[in-house]
């Protein structure tokens, strides 16, 4: 579809990953490509105007509007906005008001119980509305490492995790039954190749971690699509091992490739 609208993009890549999330499964959605190709603007958005906003709200007003619409169940919805930069754990949530005191001071770790993987002393805030959801993530947003080279002047320079972790259980049945489910909206740092962004220095540096985190989860996903590999390296980096219950298991995952639909990157494009 070409110049698909947000809109559309979302009704197509991501409505039915959010409703499977209401009901109990973890969901994953990626956006991949080069730097610059437009992995930001599908994950958040742009900021001209309301019909440009990307996944990430349209994800938080579909959640909220499929929970009013089910009173006879109470929600419990919270999110948190993690950020890996060279193959190091941030909370971009630290800074937000009502956070706790002493957020993001620790070091994050991951820890993996009953099959659900949590990071340690990631900050988790419980959203009653639609506009407090978003004023985390746009809170998250602004703390994001960027930095500008020749593809791109807005780099994004780390892969960035937001994720809306829902509870529900009936209002009418007396059962204590809790359905949880999570999904995670991942902006991927671009893939770049250092003649091309003219890096050098800590850039230079950055790219290199970077490239390689992808690699990683290149091959996670080609271990999980082989049906007769028993070992996944998920371990292998930081990306994989957070994602690692909504890439494989009782999860569904949607790749967004984002492309730059000129000549000079077609090589990236393949």
């Amino acid at each position: 579809m070409n110049n698909a609208s947000q809109e559309t993009m979302y009704e197509v890549a991501a409505e039915e990953t959010v409703n499977s999330v209401l009901n109990g499964y973890n969901g994953t959605i990626m956006a991949y490509g080069q730097t610059g190709a437009g992995k930001t603007f599908t994950i958040t958005g742009g900021t001209a105007n309301y019909q440009e906003r990307g996944l990430s709200p349209r994800c938080l007003a579909h959640v909220f509007r499929e929970i009013g619409s089910r009173p006879e169940h109470a929600f419990v919805v919270r999110v948190s906005y993690l950020e890996v930069y060279n193959e190091k754990m941030y909370d971009l949530l630290a800074t937000a008001e009502g956070a706790p005191e002493g957020a993001g001071t620790g070091t994050l770790s991951i820890s993996e119980e009953n099959g659900t993987v949590h990071v340690k002393g990631l900050t988790q805030m419980i959203c009653a509305t639609e506009e407090e959801a978003l004023s985390y993530l746009f809170e998250g947003e602004t703390n994001r490492a960027i930095a500008a080279h020749q593809l791109n002047r807005n780099s994004t320079r780390s892969h960035c995790v937001f994720t809306v972790y829902v509870e529900s259980r009936s209002r009418v049945e007396s059962t204590e039954k809790v359905t949880r489910g999570k999904l995670n909206l991942v902006d991927l740092a671009g893939s770049e190749r250092i003649k091309k962004t003219g890096s050098d220095g800590v850039i230079l540096q950055e790219a290199m971690y970077i490239n390689k985190s992808l690699t990683f989860l290149e091959q996670v996903v080609l271990a999980l699509a082989d049906r007769s590999r028993d070992h996944i390296p998920y371990r292998q980096s930081v990306l994989t091992n957070v994602l690692k219950d909504s890439l494989g298991g009782n999860s569904k995952t949607l790749m967004c490739a984002n492309i730059w639909g000129q000549a000079e990157h077609l090589e990236e494009t393949i």
